[in-house]
């Protein structure tokens, strides 16, 4: 079982790349599937079934069969299809009335969202799940409208147009959400499971740093530890058991996703955003960006 990286991706679709994305603060791209057919005809292998280093949400118009994870589904006319990194999926055309839209991005693309969405911890995209839903006429052409909007406005010269279609991804993520059965939507919570939502709230609700002079208050694990009266050992078993990484993993990678939009976005100076990360010494800053990114702060600015 292979990846297939945006890298990879764009191999095969060169022209489709828009200009004036930013990717060290995530990517995002939508396109309409008719753009693709011809080239699928020509090339039948160019959608295989691998795991994508993305995820995708898919409006798929047309007889299709779908394969997510061990499933074989058969789409007779809509359905809307959500893929995540962690699943291998493909669908293959039965007929040559293909249509729709697709739109692909990274997790780093909705930190901005101010929604402390983290992808993973969604009901739409866990393991397990089935995130593949058919649609009647109706909800095809509502989606339809919205994939439409994503499609107008990334070509547009709108100043905040980036955040615009970080809502209308959400806006997808849950009108899917809201055709998936109750059970799945509302899974009973544990208090490990509560103690890693309150973690993962405090942490985003630092973000985003918007002047120099705000400053993160909280930036170690007992600091977090604390403010949810845990032992620290007791915070970082939980979110070792729920997200696979330790308090400081979690934390490291928050901050210097953080730290990489304020250097490409803003013209602080290093020391002003050393200071609203946290980071008493300026040379403390570099070395924890260098430790984590393989650069220093001023050559990834450059």
């Amino acid at each position: 079982m292979e990846t297939t990286t945006l890298e990879e991706f764009y191999k095969q679709t060169a022209a489709f790349i828009p200009e004036g994305i930013n990717k060290e603060i995530g990517h995002f791209n939508v396109f309409k599937t008719d753009d693709f057919t011809a080239q699928y005809k020509k090339k039948p292998g160019t959608m295989p079934y691998n795991r994508r280093a993305y995820y995708k949400i898919s409006l798929i118009r047309g007889h299709n069969k779908a394969e997510y994870a061990d499933k074989v589904i058969d789409i007779e006319k809509n359905a809307l299809l959500f893929a995540t990194p962690k699943i291998p999926y493909n669908y293959v055309p039965q007929d040559e009335n293909q249509a729709g839209y697709f739109c692909i991005f990274t997790d780093e693309f909705l930190i901005h969202a101010k929604s402390g969405v983290v992808l993973d911890d969604l009901p739409i995209f866990q393991p397990g799940g089935y995130p593949v839903f058919q649609l009647t006429d109706e909800e095809a052409e509502e989606l339809n409208y919205i994939f439409s909007k994503m499609y107008k406005e990334l070509s547009s010269d709108y100043t905040f147009k980036y955040d615009l279609l970080r809502n209308y991804v959400l806006e997808l993520i849950h009108y899917g959400q809201k055709l998936q059965p109750a059970t799945a939507l509302y899974p009973l919570h544990n208090a490990s499971a509560r103690v890693s939502s309150l973690f993962i709230e405090l942490l985003e609700r630092q973000f985003p740093i918007e002047s120099p002079n705000q400053k993160l208050l909280m930036r170690t694990a007992k600091d977090y530890a604390d403010r949810l009266a845990v032992h620290v050992n007791h915070l970082n078993k939980v979110l070792k058991e729920n997200t696979g990484k330790t308090t400081t993993d979690i934390i490291s990678s928050r901050i210097v996703q953080e730290a990489k939009i304020l250097l490409k976005q803003t013209d602080w100076n290093i020391s002003e955003i050393s200071y609203s990360l946290g980071f008493e010494q300026v040379a403390h800053f570099s070395n924890f960006f260098r430790k984590q990114t393989a650069f220093t702060p001023m050559a990834f600015r450059s």
